[in-house]
């Protein structure tokens, strides 16, 4: 039987300047630890920090590589390094458990890789790119993943349009949103009005953003063959509660504002 899972290889810009690898491997080390928990008891994953500024993750199904993905662009500290997503998904007769990431060699790895290294050679870095294997001879959706791989970078291409016009409040201000879900508790956050918040959401763009990353993940998971929606619902729950007991230090006022 074929287990569904998700990869992402993650490297971070320009993280040899300024004399900041130190500072950003121990960051990326203590992600690591907090992606063991927000995952924890919830999906399967494994966790490798690599080469200074390299993460790699393995989950269970075809979502939750990207989820974890995206809320770690969201709550990432480093205005001016930001990190950047290879994706890749599907199926494998392996389970989790007994993979050893350090050495797995595994198609979605190479092709997390090949999205990853597509997005290195971009002057103007998108945030995520997704690559699929080749379609040919297969069934089932496997048998249009290029179709989807073009509609999801499509999607993605978009989304980043998005985000790239957003000014630093708009953006903070959709970190937020996405964490803790409710205008006015965003509002309270950050000691400005409701009114003043919407405005920012508006101008941001962040339901259109938002709404974006919640498409996709919604296409991911439909294409599994059993539909477990709840368990990427209990993923972001997890997340978001981990995010919100210590939300000065993911998402600390003074760095953003």
């Amino acid at each position: 039987m074929s287990n569904p899972i998700s990869v992402f290889i993650m490297d971070v810009s320009n993280s040899s300047k300024e004399n900041i690898g130190k500072e950003l491997s121990s960051y990326l080390q203590e992600l690591k630890s907090n992606i063991t928990t927000w995952t924890d008891s919830t999906i399967k994953t494994k966790v490798s920090h690599r080469a200074g500024d390299e993460l790699v993750v393995i989950s269970s199904g075809f979502a939750s590589a990207y989820i974890i993905a995206f809320y770690i662009s969201r709550i990432w500290n480093y205005v001016e390094h930001p990190p950047y997503f290879g994706l890749s998904f599907g199926g494998i007769e392996e389970n989790i458990e007994d993979i050893d990431i350090e050495t797995w060699i595994h198609p979605l790895m190479k092709q997390a890789r090949l999205a990853n290294d597509y997005i290195k050679q971009q002057q103007n870095r998108m945030q995520f790119r997704m690559e699929l294997g080749n379609s040919q001879g297969l069934s089932g959706f496997e048998a249009y993943s290029q179709e989807f791989t073009s509609l999801i970078n499509a999607s993605f291409a978009l989304q980043q349009e998005q985000m790239n016009e957003q000014t630093a409040i708009q953006s903070f201000v959709c970190s937020l949103y996405l964490i803790l879900g409710q205008q006015n508790k965003v509002s309270e956050y950050l000691d400005r009005t409701k009114s003043t918040v919407s405005i920012h959401m508006k101008n941001g763009k962040t339901e259109v953003i938002l709404d974006t990353f919640t498409s996709i993940v919604d296409v991911l998971n439909s294409l599994e063959s059993k539909r477990l929606n709840h368990i990427t619902d209990e993923l972001q729950m997890n997340i978001k509660r981990y995010v919100n007991k210590s939300l000065d230090v993911y998402l600390p006022r003074e760095r953003r504002i």
